[in-house]
């Protein structure tokens, strides 16, 4: 399998089975409900690793969350509650909204609150490497002790020097990797620079270190997110001679036409949102009709086409089983193998009318209940009992007011080779 990598601007061949092969996946900032666009790194992290473990190898992935930001102090304050009691909160919303995906849970999902003693050694090693300084408090990384910086995202200087502005920093390029308490911040940490925070960028890089190793295969998360904070990332874990990430995925973002989503979502694109109006398998078969590291539009329109597709590949199931040609498997296999490429995949889907096939297929991206069958009432089931009999009297006229009776309480019945099938209209 090869994966496009954003380090290199090319396709790295993954190692043979089984592996290991270990992902880090940048996740939220939890102090809201998340947005919609938060659930494509979630659910690319899950498929790819459904993927791999399906075809032999070992896969650990980590999905972190970050329950200390500036964002969260803000919002607390503004709501009134403590910054704690807003993090706790929002990463219980975070659990159950991933969780009404139907996709999983990452293997591990730690807390950047919980990696505390991790950051802060992580942090001090730089300084006794002479990678970072102290300023009132504040850690800053010195840039200038890493010449491959900008190499990832390819930032320019103008790009660089906006970041995290202080008088405090040697240089302007320069970023934050422990910040003091400040008199509106309500909760800190202990450190022997004194009390405060961990910077978002050293957050990461302790946490995947903590549970990958200092070498692993492939980090995830969305292109807004190549700068500043993964070169950031990778500039601390390599200059202390770490390898870090092999790979680099950037997955595309959502871009949204707010004309287009007024009817039925409004302003408030979250996660909890499109789950409500559209439900999960919609959303998931959204998700597989776009490139991965391309962006994709998100509107009512393109939400409606993906609820019909979705409804395609249920109805596969309403109708007869028929054997795929052979080789049918090894074509959609293709299509993940390279560069995980979910549209060519989920065309290659379309094609099938093998219920096994489909299945299995479907069970990789969690969808797995698009195979499930309707289970009609005793009545519906009693009312196609009877136009069954009435079928094989040649009592057609009965026959079609029992069809009648049958779609007003909102059934359809089938007839197929050796008896029929009672379809949910919908």
């Amino acid at each position: 399998m090869r994966l496009h990598d954003t380090l290199t601007r090319s396709l790295v061949e993954l190692p043979p089975a089984p592996g290991p092969i270990r992902m880090y996946v940048c996740g939220s900032t939890v102090y809201q409900r998340i947005h919609v666009g938060n659930s494509r790194p979630f659910v690319l992290g899950m498929w790819l690793r459904n993927w791999l473990r399906s075809t032999g190898y070992d896969v650990a992935l980590v999905h972190n969350i970050t329950d200390v930001d500036d964002k969260v102090y803000v919002e607390a304050a503004r709501q009134g509650i403590s910054s704690r009691e807003l993090s706790d909160r929002a990463t219980a919303w975070f659990f159950e909204d991933t969780d009404d995906l139907g996709v999983g849970r990452p293997d591990v999902e730690p807390r950047a609150t919980e990696t505390i003693p991790e950051i802060v050694a992580f942090i001090q090693a730089l300084l006794d490497k002479g990678l970072a300084y102290v300023a009132n408090g504040d850690v800053y990384f010195s840039v200038v002790g890493f010449p491959q910086y900008g190499q990832l995202s390819g930032a320019k200087l103008e790009e660089m020097i906006t970041q995290e502005e202080s008088e405090l920093k040697h240089d302007q390029r320069d970023f934050a990797l422990w910040k003091s308490q400040k008199t509106h911040e309500d909760a800190a940490w202990g450190s022997p620079w004194g009390p405060g925070r961990p910077g978002w960028h050293i957050e990461c890089s302790a946490m995947a270190e903590k549970f990958l190793g200092e070498e692993f295969e492939i980090h995830g998360g969305g292109n807004d997110l190549r700068f500043p904070h993964h070169e950031n990332e990778l500039a601390q874990s390599r200059s202390l001679g770490h390898g870090f990430a092999r790979i680099w995925m950037h997955n595309g973002m959502l871009e949204l036409d707010e004309a287009k989503m007024s009817k039925s979502l409004g302003n408030v694109v979250t996660l909890r949102n499109v789950l409500d109006v559209w439900g999960r398998e919609a959303l998931l078969v959204f998700h597989l009709s776009g490139f991965w590291s391309k962006p994709v539009d998100f509107d009512d329109e393109v939400m409606a086409q993906a609820a019909a597709r979705a409804e395609g590949l249920r109805d596969v199931f309403r109708n007869a089983h028929q054997p795929a040609p052979e080789g049918s498997w090894g074509r959609f296999a293709a299509a993940l193998d390279d560069d995980f490429n979910t549209p060519a995949a989920l065309a290659v889907m379309h094609e099938w009318r093998d219920h096994e096939l489909l299945r299995r297929a479907l069970g990789i991206f969690g969808l797995e209940s698009l195979s499930a069958e309707d289970e009609a009432p005793a009545d519906a089931v009693e009312l196609a009992r009877r136009r069954q009999e009435a079928r094989a009297a040649r009592d057609f006229e009965e026959a079609d007011r029992l069809r009648g009776e049958l779609e007003a309480k909102g059934w359809e019945v089938r007839d197929e080779a050796g008896g029929y099938r009672l379809v949910r209209l919908r």
